[in-house]
């Protein structure tokens, strides 16, 4: 069985490279010369897409800047498309960095979303601040962090 992340610089086989090439059977449902959108393998729900950029980057700190235009056109595109075609309310999107992120290259999930759904609490409990000193304390270590490039 996979593990459910793949460690930064991982050298692991990409199937989403072969699904880009053409090597790798997908149900594409986009495709540009920037981005490649196909149904999930295992959806959460029918209509869950995954968005890929075409060149290989694991994370999504790593999606180049010239990418980013083309990407968020794509996303908004997929996550009305996929609200129309299923009929949903609204839609989940999700991109993975490392952590739960089984396939090492970057990919924003779409998944249509109805109000009786049962994902209310999918994910998972939330953890409030101890007061609001530990808010902001983190809120400063956040912005010290911070760089903007």
């Amino acid at each position: 069985m996979a593990p459910d992340y793949t460690p930064r610089g991982s050298r692991a086989r990409c199937v989403f490279c072969a699904v880009v090439a053409g090597a790798a059977p997908a149900h594409e449902v986009l495709r540009t010369d920037r981005v490649v959108g196909f149904l999930d393998r295992n959806p959460l729900f029918h209509g869950h897409v995954l968005l890929v950029p075409v060149v290989h980057v694991q994370t999504h700190d790593e999606i180049p800047a010239d990418l980013a235009t083309d990407w968020l056109a794509a996303s908004q595109a997929l996550q009305r498309a996929v609200e129309q075609a299923t009929g949903a309310d609204g839609a989940l999107l999700i991109v993975n960095n490392v952590v739960s992120q089984s396939v090492p290259h970057v990919h924003q999930h779409v998944i249509p979303r109805h109000r009786d759904d049962g994902l209310s609490r999918w994910l998972g409990p939330r953890r409030r601040y101890r007061d609001d000193a530990h808010a902001a304390a983190t809120a400063a270590a956040v912005r010290a962090a911070l760089t903007l490039r």
